[in-house]
């Protein structure tokens, strides 16, 4: 039997030895089982919470697992492969699936028993339990640091952590504060963002992350308070508890959830202020220009382009989006400057013609049509389904109607016309003729193969139109899942012709 073993501890607070005690005791059964341990996987200061297939020991694991490398996977717990309940019972089943049997060392797990679903179910939950009672600890001790004006989260830009006795605070960091500084003041000048980060990566400046400066870095979001120009701690006021990340069930990515004003904690400290009010005052005043009471642009519009976000840069890898109304372009080069990377654009008329061409001569396959035609018909049944009683129910209310309207010309000749019977028996006509009409503009529903191949055919014909006719986000994730069948990219070996700034094409000669 090949066992594989799979450690993993929490935080950066922890000791790497931990894995090795994980690994001793998860050895330590193999060895009585007589098993052989093929592989040990691990993920060091990565949370319970976080996917499986996100770790890299974890991506590891399942590699293992999906390849049939192994046949028993040994754990010290089932809280080391997961402590969230959904994402542990779908990683076990996928694993059990595959015939694999899984042991847990100190909790007792074992898949080869009649009541591991019960057991699972219980030790899911207690790991689950276990971080919102540590995530509802570690909220409260930091907000009873932050209520005794001491720091909570982590370093922020212009500013180093001393760590006391009671608590951490923040320290001015002069050469960070210096660059601070220059960029509000040159965005108060009238500077854009995008050319403070290029400016900024052209002098070497380190990022608060260590790397090259982005747009996004500097002008961040108004309404989430991030990015240099929007932290008020920059003129000595601290917030705290503003936002908090959620995981999206769907995607298992964590997402930024503001959090109400109310439950913010602020805190002024004078003594950390780095830039003078009038500068702050003027950088507030041109970055709030245009927007509503609560930060958001008015007039926002969505993104329009259907390849934005689909290509990648031939130099650096970064994502091509639309750089302006003509071209796509590279959008690393567009936001961190040409020493983070050269860039290249292209027409974004020739770049949807071609690649749209590509994708017709996909969609002229036999195989192509007959999902269409399937497609298509299943619409069709769809909507029979849901309007089969219409035809009824206005059967059934032109009936009524020209009772009314026989009640209301009995009434009229009987007691004699008035405002009120001549306006109604006016409305009731009105909406009989209306009844009728529909009645005879019936629409047959029924389609020959013949007319779903010409309906098929036109679509393809005018491709980008059908397209931009429809829901744009849908028409970009089609078009984003066949460049991702193709591997459409940047600098293969076709050009896409003399309208670039270099010969650049898609991989492996899709588009030329």
């Amino acid at each position: 039997m090949r066992a594989v073993i799979y450690a993993r501890y929490s935080t950066d607070r922890q000791s790497e030895m931990s894995i090795d005690d994980q690994e001793t005791v998860c050895r330590a059964r193999a060895d009585r089982e007589g098993w052989t341990v093929t592989a040990v996987r691990s993920d060091q200061a990565i949370s319970g919470s976080t996917a499986v297939a996100a770790r890299p020991g974890g991506a590891l694991l399942l590699a293992d697992a999906m390849a049939g490398r192994m046949d028993v996977l040994i754990v010290e717990g089932l809280d080391r492969l997961s402590r969230d309940q959904v994402e542990q019972e779908s990683v076990v089943r996928r694993l059990e699936h595959r015939g694999l049997r899984i042991i847990g060392v100190a909790d007792g797990y074992d898949s080869s028993h009649a009541a591991r679903k019960v057991m699972r179910g219980v030790r899911g939950l207690i790991n689950e339990l276990f971080l919102d009672d540590l995530r509802h600890k570690t909220h409260r001790g930091q907000s009873g640091q932050v209520a005794r004006g001491y720091v909570a989260g982590g370093k922020s830009y212009g500013y180093r952590i001393v760590r006391g006795e009671g608590g951490s605070q923040y320290e001015i960091d002069d050469e960070e504060a210096r660059w601070v500084r220059w960029i509000f003041e040159r965005y108060a000048s009238g500077h854009s963002a995008g050319g403070i980060a290029h400016e900024l990566n052209r002098l070497g400046v380190p990022s608060p992350r260590g790397s090259t400066w982005a747009k996004s870095a500097v002008y961040g979001s108004p309404i989430k308070g991030s990015g240099v120009l929007n932290n008020t701690l920059y003129v000595g006021r601290y917030v705290w508890n503003r936002s908090q990340w959620v995981k999206d069930p769907d995607t298992g990515r964590r997402q930024r959830v503001e959090r109400p004003r109310a439950e913010w904690q602020e805190m002024d400290c004078p003594e950390l202020r780095i830039v003078p009010e009038s500068v702050w005052r003027a950088v507030r005043g041109r970055m709030d220009e245009g927007r509503d009471e609560f930060g958001r642009k008015r007039g926002q519009r969505p993104a329009s382009t259907l390849l934005g976000g689909l290509m990648r840069c031939p130099y650096c890898g970064g994502a091509v989006v639309a750089i302006n109304g003509l071209q796509y372009g590279c959008g690393v080069a567009k936001d961190r400057g040409p020493t983070v990377c050269r860039g290249w654009s292209i027409r974004r008329d020739l770049a949807e013609r071609r690649l749209l061409s590509l994708v017709r001569d996909d969609l002229l396959s036999p195989q192509a049509a007959m999902a269409f035609e399937a497609a298509f018909r299943e619409m069709i049944q769809a909507e029979a389904e849901q309007d089969q009683e219409s035809p009824v129910r206005a059967q059934q209310r032109l009936a009524a109607l020209e009772q009314e309207i026989g009640r209301l010309v009995n009434g009229i000749a009987a007691v004699g016309a008035s405002p009120a019977l001549t306006a109604r028996l006016r409305a009731a006509e009105a909406e009989a003729a209306e009844l009728r009409r529909a009645k005879g503009e019936a629409v047959d529903l029924e389609f020959s193969a013949a007319e779903v191949r010409a309906i098929f055919h036109r679509a393809l014909m005018d491709l980008e139109g059908s397209l931009k006719a429809g829901d744009p986000m849908a028409a970009r994730q089609a078009l984003g899942q066949r460049a991702g069948h193709h591997r459409y990219r940047a600098g293969g070996r076709r050009s896409l012709g003399p309208n670039t700034n270099e010969p650049v094409a898609f991989e492996g000669d899709r588009l030329g």
